[in-house]
Formats: structure tokens, sequence, C-alpha cells
């Protein structure tokens, strides 16, 4: 191997880094909602460069979506649950009102597969985690979750752990927002933060 393609391998490793970088969109960047809207009346705001979901008024479903839309993709996000904790991050989706149609991985307390798939006006559960993976969710404190979207196959990450992969031939090809969710109810408030995604 002569030196000139010697030098054209050890460069594309930093080549290929930096195309990588470029693709992440900082969906949250810990000042503001630009991007983002609000659908119904619960309570999303910014506190201490966190994003803060808090039940509101009439202890209905509430979300806050992502402007663009989103097909293939990789989402991570650090999330921490304070009181009830019960929530979810839905992709691939479309509202209407507080009416969301689209895939859910929930995020709820223990229990509750957390980083199982959740099909709205649909199907029901698409797929539930091993309860034996119940424990590798930190209540009260600070989580990590990824989730993996490419045509018809879904996986999800909690804390570096897999939790489920699924194939679907129903979510092949269909594109919608990112939204995040706070369950009816009342008396749930989660905190967000580091929600990044990249674009497949």
């Amino acid at each position: 191997m002569n030196n000139r393609i010697k030098l054209i391998f050890a460069a594309l490793p930093i080549f290929l880094s930096f195309v990588n970088y470029a693709q992440v969109i900082d969906l949250f960047n810990g000042t503001d909602l630009t991007g983002w809207k609000i659908y119904g009346t619960e309570k999303w705001y910014v506190e201490n460069g966190e994003l803060v979901c808090e039940s509101g008024p009439d202890k209905a479903y509430g979300y806050l979506a992502t402007e663009e839309h989103f097909e293939n993709f990789e989402l991570s996000l650090e999330f921490k649950q304070e009181a009830d904790g019960n929530s979810g991050v839905f992709f691939r989706s479309m509202l209407e009102g507080i009416k969301i149609s689209g895939w859910q991985v929930e995020v709820a307390p223990p229990g509750h597969n957390t980083g199982g798939i959740y099909e709205s006006y649909g199907r029901g559960w698409l797929i539930k985690p091993d309860s034996a993976k119940d424990s590798v969710l930190k209540e009260g404190e600070w989580n990590t979750l990824k989730i993996r979207a490419i045509g018809s196959h879904i996986q999800t990450w909690l804390n570096g752990v897999q939790m489920i992969s699924l194939y679907d031939e129903k979510l092949a090809g269909v594109s919608g927002s990112i939204a995040l969710q706070i369950h009816s109810g009342g008396g749930i408030k989660v905190r967000w933060r580091n929600i990044k995604i990249i674009k497949l």
C-alpha cells in the first residue's frame, strides 16, 4: 500500500465522525422550545436548563410535539420521573387536539413496561419488555432512553440495556412528529434533558 492510500484510509474515520456529528439535531438545547408545539392544557416549561412536564388543571393527556416530521432516526434523551412519572415518547405520530395516532415508547413507573411500544388508537401493546428488565429503570433518578427506527424495525434501550426489538410492516414508510406525553390523571411530573436526534 503506497503512502497516498495510507493517508486516505487514515483520514477516513475522522471524516465519518464529522459526518455523523453533523447529522445530530438538538431537539431541546436547554433554553427554549423553538420547533415544538404544545397540545392540551398540561404544563410544559423550562427550568434550570431542563424541560419539565407537569399535570395541568384538567388532568388530561398533554403533548409537546416537534413541528418537523421524522421517519428513520435515532433519538436519545434523558428523563427523571417525579411524582407519578407516567409519560412516554411518541414517534411517527400525528396529532389533532389531544388525540394522537402513532406509536409510543412507554415511560412509566416500575412495573409498567418502560421501553415497550404501544400503538395509539389501534392495536394497543405491540411489545412489552421482559419483566426481568424492570430493574433497569432508576425511579427518581436520571435515565437514558434511546430509540432507533429504521423502516419496520424499532429498537429501544434504557440505560444501555436493550428493552425491545420489534419488526412490524405497518410501521414502515411512515413519517411523523416526535411527541413527549404527559399522562392523564393528575399528580404527574417528569423532567427531560439532552434530547437529540440523528436522521438515518
